[in-house]
């Protein structure tokens, strides 16, 4: 069977009891690992080499997640650069006996693609065609000037 190349990819599978926080819901830090690798997965078939993690902003939590819950992850790609690929995740979650499924997260994540030793290589471009894809690229452009404002902020503070 022959893997396609797309610029979307869901992951699914089950909360586990190891995924668990005190308060007995899943660990925030178990759901960002989650979206670095569903995010990762979808970048390199997508540029078909390894990527990075350069940016990872705005997690949004929303709405806790039961251990036993069925997650979904929908990662995207929204926008490309160069070398760059900004992947759009949204998690959803609900008991695998229902249909219904509930967003629980939502951020985005640049990733590079990179050679062998680790420099940038270029990756195709990302066109998008529907009205939804537009609106999602006009919203990963939004949120690029805002990192470059962030960034300008930073280094006045001297944090960069």
């Amino acid at each position: 069977m022959k893997k396609e190349n797309t610029n979307e990819l869901v992951f699914r599978f089950l909360s586990e009891p190891s995924d668990v926080n005190f308060g007995g819901k899943v660990h925030g830090g178990a759901v960002m690992k989650w979206i670095d690798q569903a995010g990762y997965a979808c970048a390199a078939n997508w540029s078909e080499s390894y990527c990075v993690t350069v940016y990872v902003g705005g997690i949004q939590f929303y709405k806790p997640i039961a251990i036993g819950d069925l997650i979904e992850i929908k990662s995207k790609i929204i926008y490309t650069g160069k070398t760059s690929m900004h992947v759009g995740i949204d998690v959803y979650a609900g008991k695998p006996q229902s249909k219904e499924y509930v967003q629980t997260t939502h951020c985005v994540i640049v990733f590079v693609a990179v050679n062998e030793n680790g420099a940038p290589i270029p990756v195709k471009k990302w066109t998008p065609e529907t009205i939804s894809d537009k609106s999602l690229e006009a919203y990963a452009l939004r949120l690029m000037d805002l990192r470059k404002s962030i960034d300008d902020e930073m280094k006045k503070q001297g944090k960069i």
